[in-house]
């Protein structure tokens, strides 16, 4: 499955050729660059792994500075895997753009949503609040987590007050509305995870593509 990673710049809304408004959100993305192909037989199993984003190369260790002489690709800043499918070949130095991804399909974006910090269980899940008058002391309170007899203990995985957001979200089945190449833009139908300047990884949806 071709993959391609990308950056989000925001959203904004275009028009369609019957005159209604379209949200999309805008992403930069690649073009990335092919830093290595890996087979069953070396090391057991198949990938292409590829790079985005130049940044200097005192940022990367002695490792990875070593991994992209031998590809003979300048040194990037993210690095990814996704496997090919079936016929499809890549070399090393090759470069995938928004070229290769066809307007009107459907993409599976991946993102790290933004971060909220450390809520209570009503923001966190949705809880309903307790009485807001008449000497209610429980207004947003989590309430009773177990009895108090038996078990005499509280279950493991209640949902309760801790940290929200920053975890890896997928949007599934997103439309591709316009790829404009000379910018390396992509402009895709609805919201995706992440805030502004986000890494995002975009490949075709797994699951209900249009034939």
């Amino acid at each position: 499955m071709k993959m391609i990673l990308g950056k989000k710049i925001g959203m904004t809304q275009i028009f369609s050729e019957a005159g209604e408004v379209i949200p999309v959100t805008v992403i930069e993305a690649g073009p990335e660059v092919v830093t290595q192909v890996k087979t069953v037989e070396t090391d057991g199993y198949d990938a292409v792994q590829v790079g985005f984003e130049d940044t200097k190369p005192k940022r990367v260790n002695k490792p990875l500075t070593g991994h992209f002489e031998k590809a003979g690709v300048p040194v990037k800043k993210h690095l990814a895997e996704f496997r090919p499918d079936e016929g499809d070949s890549y070399e090393v130095g090759q470069v995938i753009t928004v070229a290769d991804f066809e307007a009107g399909k459907k993409l599976d974006v991946t993102g790290v949503s933004k971060g909220k910090g450390t809520q209570g269980n009503i923001k966190r899940h949705g809880h309903h609040r307790g009485p807001m008058s008449h000497g209610s002391k429980h207004k947003r309170l989590a309430g009773a987590l177990a009895a108090g007899t038996y078990p005499s203990r509280v279950f493991k995985g209640n949902k309760g007050p801790g940290r929200m957001g920053r975890e890896t979200v997928t949007v599934q089945n997103v439309v591709l509305v316009k790829v404009i190449e000379d910018r390396n833009l992509m402009l895709v139908k609805g919201a995706v995870p992440g805030g502004k300047g986000g890494l995002l990884r975009i490949q075709y949806a797994v699951k209900g593509q249009d034939k």
